[in-house]
């Protein structure tokens, strides 16, 4: 492409660390996406529709792949989505390259990564509800969607469910994308991993199930909150307390273990179960309360991605690719789909809200909308194509 810019990306090559050296926070951003189908119980694919048959391909490899620079891609929505939580407007709070984050698009080598077309998305997924779970970067995700889709469809019922955060029923389409809010792996003082049962806002008996799900659990290693010697961690097993106290390591080991099992027990036939790897943060220079900054305008380089996110250089933002390890272990044999959006994102140091807005410390874990999470929902998409051309 003439006057592109591309980033070349290299494969992530995991290593193993001593976990003791871990000084920072774990789980910023792991999510669980349920997607149900309308018909559950009854024998109706989830996918309908003969869909792209003509276009269907192997896998693709989508975390293989170069950021370009392309000035001509339009944004899928603007700022004036009212649904962008203020601190992630990077637009309307004038980010230097607030307007320029939306003109990089992911490349994979091997296959195209699309951007999601709204109007298909509306009718391929009729009848259907998806639930987003977890802490404030799966919201990050699940507003990118929902602004995008609210440029194709107007007729939208916004609710506010008991127990859940919020979601949006595109009406001619009888389509809900909702969001529920949770921060634990696990409740406190052995309390059982919970499923948050709503009723549907449009008045019938169809119940919409909200799954408990990884999210952000800052300060797992932080010595600020947890002291492995005077202040460890208390993990629980069946209301009974764990003891000698779990490492963290080891206790988020057993929280994945139960959360995985629990989820694949209450899943109703029929359920998509995707999740979510680690979003990636970039503070340089220290961590959020270290006086740790992003004001780069440009997406790293590889040799800049290794630098901050290599398990062998101990850096401030390497518990990334550290609880992947663990994550890809523990799904291991269940029927979990993984959406890999973290070394994809590992470039996009641009992409954070900064300072922008005012705000005290760098937001270096977040990211801007439009911008990064978008191209999240795109991955998203494409791994639905690909599933269902498998069938």
């Amino acid at each position: 492409m003439v006057g592109a810019a591309a980033v070349m990306a290299p494969r992530d090559h995991r290593k193993k660390l001593n976990l003791s050296f871990l000084l920072l926070s774990l789980l910023c951003s792991a999510s669980i996406l349920i997607v149900f189908s309308a018909f559950r119980g009854s024998n109706t694919p989830l996918f309908p529709y003969d869909f792209d048959r003509e276009t269907r391909r192997d896998l693709c490899n989508y975390t293989d792949g170069i950021w370009i620079h392309d000035p001509t891609v339009r944004m899928r929505y603007d700022n004036t989505c009212k649904e962008i939580f203020k601190g992630w407007n990077c637009i309307s709070n004038n980010k230097s390259n607030g307007r320029d984050i939306p003109s990089w698009r992911w490349q994979p080598r091997a296959c195209d990564l699309p951007p999601l077309d709204p109007v298909r998305f509306l009718e391929r997924f009729r009848d259907t509800n998806i639930g987003f779970v977890g802490d404030s970067l799966n919201r990050n995700m699940f507003v990118s969607l929902v602004c995008t889709l609210k440029r194709a469809s107007s007729e939208v019922k916004k609710w506010r469910p008991a127990g859940a955060d919020r979601g949006f029923t595109f009406l001619p389409y009888n389509l809900t994308v909702a969001y529920h809010r949770t921060n634990l792996l696990a409740r406190y003082a052995g309390l059982p991993i919970a499923m948050v049962v709503c009723w549907n806002p449009l008045g019938t008996n169809k119940v919409f199930e909200w799954m408990l799900m990884f999210q952000k659990a800052h300060g797992w290693w932080a010595p600020s909150k947890f002291d492995p010697i005077q202040s460890p961690m208390l993990f629980f097993e069946k209301g009974l307390p764990v003891l000698p106290p779990l490492p963290p390591e080891l206790g988020l080991d057993m929280a994945l273990k139960h959360m995985i099992m629990y989820v694949e027990r209450k899943a109703r036939p029929g359920a998509l179960k995707f999740f979510r790897t680690q979003s990636p943060r970039h503070f340089e220079g220290g961590d959020w309360n270290e006086g740790g900054s992003c004001q780069r305008t440009q997406p790293l380089f590889p040799e800049q991605v290794e630098q901050l996110f290599s398990l062998l250089n101990n850096g401030t933002n390497m518990e990334t690719r550290l609880v992947n390890q663990h994550l890809y272990k523990a799904l291991q044999g269940s029927s979990f789909c993984i959406l890999d959006i973290t070394h994809l994102s590992e470039f996009r140091a641009d992409a954070h809200p900064s300072t922008a807005g005012g705000k005290k410390h760098d937001d270096c874990m977040h990211w801007c909308l439009p911008g990064i999470t978008d191209s999240w929902n795109d991955l998203l998409v494409a791994n639905l194509n690909n599933m269902y051309n498998q069938i």
